[in-house]
C-alpha cells in the first residue's frame, strides 16, 4: 500500500463522521487597513492597553472636564462621600502604627511629612502608606559613599541625595506621563528576591556597628570589608552596648515572630519599636549610660522641613552620579510601590492605574527634593499596618503627615538619649523578613533560570556592590529575554486518540504520528533575530524523522505542516525564511504546508512575495484539514 493511500484511509476513518469532504475553511485575510489605521491601532496597544479615555466617550463638555480633573487627582473622585466614619478609621489607622517607626535621620522624618501629603492628593492606592523604605535607602546610601563620604562632606553628601531624589521623580513622573511603566518590569521578581535578600544580609551585617559599640567601621558595602571591620575592631567592642544591643533586637524579633505567626496580633510588633525606643532612652537617661560606653544620637534639629532647593547639585563632577543614583532608586521604589500597591488593591478588589501611580510617586518625589527629602514610595510594612488597622482611604497619608508634623516640632529633643544600638536592632528587625527562603525554593523547583538570576543578585551585593549585583541580575533577566526570543521553542506534533487535536509529542506520548507527514508547532513569533534559528531546527526536525522513518522502514516522508498558531508576528526576515525553507523542501520532494496563519502573519505574506511562492493551496485553518486535504487529494489520483 502506498504512502498516500494510508494517509487517506487514516484521514477518512477519522474524519468521515463529522467533517464531510469539501468542508474546510479558507484562510482569510484581516480586514483592510490604511497605514495610519495600523499605527494608531499598534500605538494604542502598546501606551494604552487599559483604553483610559473610555470614561470620556459620550459625555458633555463639563463631564470630560471633571472626569479630567477627577483622573490627574483621585482625591477628587472619593472626596464627595468622605464620610466622619472614614475619617475615624483613617486616624485610628495611623495612631496605631506609623508613628512607630522612629529613626534617627532627621532626612528620614522629614521624608515622612511632605510626600504623603502629596500622594494623599495625587495617589490611586487607598491602603499605601508611603515614605522611606529600605531598599531605596540601602542603594541611594552605597552608591554615593563610593564618592561622598557622609561623616566628612555631609553637606555635600545631603546635597547628592536630594539632586539624585529630583531626578528619580524625574524619571518616575516621566515613565508614567509617557506611559512607559513596562520598562520596570525588566527588573523582575526573582531578581528582587535576590537583591533584597543580599541587601538585608548587608544591612544588618553594617548594623554590627552599632550593636558592638565601634566608632570606625568600614564604609563599603560588601560582605568582606564589613566582616573585616568587625574582626579588626574587636578592640572597640564595648560589652555593655552588645549585651544592652542583644537584649533590645531578642525583644524586636520576638514581638516580629508573635505577630507573624498570629496575624490579629499584628499591633505587637507594630508597637515594639516605640517601646524599645522609649525604655531605652529612659535607661540611657536615668543611668547616664552615654558615659559608659553607649553611643547615643545626640542633638536632632526641630522644625519643619527646610527648603532645599537651592542645594540641588546640578552642575559638577558628582552630576553623572546623581543622576545615576536617581534613576537606579526610581526603578526600585517604583517596581516595590506598584506591586505593594496593587497587592493591597487585590485583597480589597480594586484596581489602581500603573500609570497614574508613577506619576503620583514620581511628584511626589520631585516635590520632596525640594522639602529635604529623599526618595520615598509605597511601603509594605507602613501599608500592611494601614491594612490591619482598618484604613480606608489615602487620608490616612494625610494622617500620617500631621503626626510627622507633630514630632518635627514638638518631639524631637525626646530622642536625644535614644541609643543607636535600638536603631540598629530596629533595623535588623526591618530588614530580616527581606530575605525569602521560600520564594527562592520555589524558583530552584519551577525555574532554573530564575533561580540563576535570584542567587545572581544575591551574591552580586554580597560580595561586590548592591549596583554591581543588580545590574548583574538584570543582565542576567535580559538575557533570559534575549534566549526565549532567539531560540523559541518547536515541537513535533501528534494526533491525540479519539480528536481532532494535535498535541506535542513529549507532552501527549500517545499521540499518533501521520504516515508521511511531518507536523512542527512554532510557538514564538518570527524575527531577524530567531529566523537563521528556525530555519535550522526545521531542518533538523525533517532529517530526524527521515532518519526515523528509514531505521522503521515506513513510508517516505512527503509533507511539512507548519502549525503556527502560536506565530503572532513576522517581519521580513520571516518571510524570507518561509521561502527559503519551501525552496529547500522542495529540492527533498517535500510539500511545505502552513497552518493558521493569524491576521498580520497573513497579511504581510499577503503583501510579500512569499505567499505566490508558497502557493495560496497551502494554506489551512487547521492542522486537520490540511491531513484532510492530502486524504482528498490521494483521493483522487
Amino acid at each position: 500500500m502506498s504512502s498516500s493511500q494510508v494517509i487517506c484511509l487514516i484521514s477518512r476513518a477519522r474524519v468521515h463522521e463529522s467533517t464531510p469532504r469539501g468542508t474546510s475553511v479558507e484562510v482569510r485575510l484581516p480586514l483592510s487597513q490604511t497605514a495610519f489605521q495600523r499605527l494608531r491601532h499598534g500605538f494604542s496597544e502598546t501606551f494604552f492597553p487599559d483604553d483610559p479615555f473610555h470614561q470620556f466617550k459620550n459625555q458633555s463638555r463639563l463631564r470630560k472636564a471633571v472626569l479630567a480633573l477627577q483622573y490627574f487627582f483621585p482625591i477628587l473622585q472619593w472626596a464627595p462621600t468622605y464620610s466622619l466614619s472614614l475619617f475615624k478609621s483613617d486616624i485610628l489607622s495611623n495612631s496605631s502604627g506609623q508613628i512607630l517607626k522612629p529613626t534617627h535621620f532627621t532626612a528620614i522624618i522629614h521624608s515622612s511629612f511632605v510626600p504623603p501629603l502629596i500622594y494623599g492628593v495625587l495617589g490611586s492606592s487607598r491602603d499605601l502608606a508611603v515614605g522611606p523604605v529600605s531598599i531605596a535607602s540601602l542603594v541611594m546610601g552605597s552608591m554615593l559613599r563610593e564618592a561622598v563620604s557622609p561623616a566628612h562632606q555631609p553637606l555635600l553628601f545631603l546635597q547628592l541625595a536630594f539632586t539624585a531624589t529630583f531626578f528619580a521623580g524625574v524619571f518616575q513622573a516621566s515613565l508614567g506621563f509617557l506611559r512607559l511603566g513596562f520598562i520596570v518590569d525588566f527588573l523582575s521578581r526573582p531578581t528582587l528576591v535576590g537583591f533584597m535578600a543580599g541587601a538585608a544580609i548587608i544591612v544588618s551585617l553594617q548594623q554590627l556597628k552599632g550593636l558592638l559599640g565601634i566608632a570606625h567601621f568600614a564604609p563599603q558595602m560588601n560582605i568582606v570589608p564589613v566582616v573585616q571591620s568587625v574582626v579588626k575592631r574587636r578592640d572597640e567592642w564595648e560589652w555593655q552596648t552588645i549585651i544592652m544591643g542583644a537584649c533590645f533586637l531578642l525583644l524586636l524579633l520576638t514581638a516580629r515572630h508573635i505577630s507573624l505567626r498570629k496575624p490579629k496580633l499584628f499591633w505587637v510588633s507594630a508597637a515594639a519599636p516605640l517601646a524599645s525606643v522609649i525604655s531605652s532612652t529612659l535607661f540611657v537617661f536615668i543611668f547616664k549610660a552615654q558615659n559608659h560606653g553607649i553611643q547615643i544620637i545626640g542633638h536632632l534639629d526641630e522644625g519643619l522641613n527646610p527648603p532645599s532647593a537651592n542645594s540641588l547639585y546640578f552642575r559638577g563632577p558628582l552630576l553623572g552620579l546623581a543622576i545615576k543614583t536617581g534613576i537606579v532608586t526610581g526603578i526600585l521604589s517604583l517596581t516595590e510601590g506598584i506591586a505593594v500597591g496593587r497587592t493591597f488593591a487585590s485583597l480589597k478588589k480594586y484596581q489602581i492605574d500603573g500609570n497614574k501611580e508613577m506619576m503620583a510617586i514620581g511628584l511626589m518625589n520631585m516635590a520632596g527634593s525640594c522639602c529635604s527629602c529623599y526618595v520615598t514610595t509605597g511601603s509594605f510594612s507602613r501599608s500592611a499596618v494601614n491594612y490591619n488597622s482598618g484604613s480606608k482611604t489615602a487620608v490616612s497619608n494625610i494622617v500620617l503627615a500631621s503626626t510627622v508634623l507633630v514630632t518635627l516640632l514638638f518631639l524631637m529633643p525626646l530622642f536625644y538619649y535614644t541609643p543607636n544600638l535600638i536603631l540598629a536592632g530596629i533595623i535588623i528587625t526591618a530588614v530580616v523578613g527581606l530575605i525569602d527562603f521560600r520564594t527562592m525554593g520555589r524558583l530552584w523547583k519551577v525555574d532554573k533560570l530564575d533561580f540563576l538570576a535570584c542567587m545572581t543578585a544575591f551574591l552580586g551585593v554580597l560580595f561586590f556592590s548592591v549596583q554591581g549585583g543588580l545590574s548583574l541580575a538584570v543582565g542576567i533577566s535580559v538575557f533570559k529575554i534575549l534566549l526565549h526570543v532567539t531560540r523559541p521553542n518547536t515541537a513535533t506534533l501528534g494526533n491525540v486518540p479519539g480528536t481532532k487535536i494535535y498535541r506535542n509529542f513529549m507532552q501527549y506520548p500517545d499521540a499518533k504520528r501521520i504516515p508521511s507527514c511531518l507536523i512542527v508547532g512554532i510557538e514564538s513569533p518570527i524575527y531577524f533575530a530567531n529566523a537563521n534559528y528556525l530555519h535550522e531546527r526545521v531542518l533538523r526536525w525533517v532529517r530526524e524523522e527521515q532518519e526515523r522513518i528509514k531505521t522503521r522502514r515506513e513510508n517516505i516522508l512527503k509533507y511539512l505542516i507548519l502549525e503556527m498558531t502560536a506565530v503572532t508576528a513576522i517581519d521580513t526576515s520571516g518571510l524570507d525564511m518561509l521561502t527559503e525553507l519551501k525552496r529547500t523542501l522542495e529540492n527533498q520532494s517535500i510539500t511545505l504546508l502552513l497552518v493558521n496563519p493569524i491576521g498580520e502573519v497573513m497579511e504581510k505574506l499577503q503583501d510579500s512575495d512569499s505567499l505566490a511562492a508558497i502557493g495560496s493551496d497551502c494554506l489551512y485553518l487547521t492542522v486537520d484539514e490540511a491531513i484532510l486535504s492530502i486524504a482528498l487529494k490521494c483521493n483522487t489520483l
